[in-house]
């Protein structure tokens, strides 16, 4: 892996993440502070981004590339739309790794240090996370109804073979 120093005072970031669909319409002000905790990442094909049961708190948007998402080894999801965003069960829950991502091909990601909101203003955590969790509530909501359609699909073809 490949990595920038934190982006503290970078604005010319400000109109790049305004490009990614995530951060479109948010306050100027606010990507300024969330930019301040930002890194980009560059990984190899192959490289492993998260591993499932890891510990860590950086959540992670696509630049470019793709990756591949897997749960006990099994590949369950690939992303690879400028954007698309994983990582964030950690911050929501505390939690270690839920599945495994790795680098499909090489993959270029902006990098958020959740860890880096202790040090932030109460006032300013406070609408970050705010923010944050919104994003988060919209993104996860459609991840939820694909699963759901993925697994009434899965169900009927069960009984469909139960009946064969």
């Amino acid at each position: 892996m490949q990595e920038s120093q934190y982006l503290h005072g970078n604005e010319q970031f400000i109109d790049k993440f305004r490009e990614l669909p995530l951060f479109g319409s948010l306050e100027r002000g606010f990507l300024k502070k969330l930019i301040e905790m930002c890194k980009i990442r560059k990984f190899d094909a192959g490289e492993i981004i998260t591993a499932e049961g890891g510990k860590d708190f950086w959540i992670y948007i696509i630049i470019s590339g793709e990756v591949a998402v897997s749960k006990q080894g099994e590949e369950i999801v690939r992303l690879r739309r400028v954007g698309d965003l994983f990582g964030e069960l950690a911050m929501i829950d505390g939690e270690t790794r839920s599945a495994t991502v790795r680098a499909a091909s090489e993959t270029v990601c902006l990098a958020i240090d959740a860890y880096f909101l202790d040090s932030v203003k109460p006032a300013d955590r406070n609408a970050i996370y705010a923010v944050m969790y919104r994003l988060f509530a919209e993104l996860l909501s459609g991840r939820l109804r694909a699963s759901n359609e993925e697994l009434v699909a899965a169900r009927k073809e069960i009984e469909r073979l139960k009946k064969w």
